[in-house]
């Protein structure tokens, strides 16, 4: 059995869409593998990523996260109305629901980071680069040469939603899968 020489990724961090979405996005993902194969990211929840994968030390716990969240990001009262404008990729790599990105996302994302390195020292760090949150229909395995006829595809959906950013939730990898462990309500 071939073995990783990078740290096991046991936690991410983001926000699951709305069940109309979901059903959607679950749809897109099931044409790109009949169509193409793709089947990278499949068993996870339809979701948007605020802190990506990354490795918790032992010392803490799901519990400990979901306190941090309760504690320094709720009270701020960062839920807020989203928008999808269609589908976009990025590169041949990534094909994804176009959440459009803004100031919003932006704090919500920061405020979340903050207060995970706060409770756990060193499990993640902040993204440089601007933050573009989206909805992942299909990822790594998309092969050579498809995404402009995919996207092609997925925009004659021309999905175009408005959906409530109302949910932090942590996601906790069970062998192969991503599981939805604890979702914190924002108001």
């Amino acid at each position: 059995m071939k073995k990783n020489n990078f740290t096991q990724q046991t936690h991410f961090i983001g926000v699951l869409l709305p069940e109309d979405i979901t059903l959607t996005l679950e749809d897109c993902r099931r044409y790109m593998r009949e169509a193409y194969g793709c089947k990278s990211g499949h068993g996870t929840p339809i979701h948007v990523t605020l802190v990506p994968p990354f490795q918790l030390q032992e010392e803490y716990s799901t519990e400990d996260l979901a306190r941090a969240i309760e504690k320094d990001v709720l009270p701020k009262g960062l839920g807020f109305t989203a928008h999808i404008d269609n589908f976009n990729a990025f590169g041949d790599r990534t094909l994804f629901a176009n959440v459009v990105a803004g100031d919003e996302w932006t704090r919500l994302r920061d405020e979340t980071v903050k207060a995970i390195l706060n409770a756990c020292p060193g499990c993640t760090k902040k993204d440089q680069k601007p933050f573009q949150p989206h909805g992942t229909v299909a990822n790594r395995d998309v092969p050579a040469g498809v995404m402009i006829e995919a996207l092609q595809v997925m925009n004659e959906l021309k999905l175009v939603e408005d959906f409530p950013v109302d949910n932090i939730t942590i996601f906790e990898r069970r062998g192969s899968r991503w599981d939805a462990q604890a979702s914190l309500t924002l108001s």
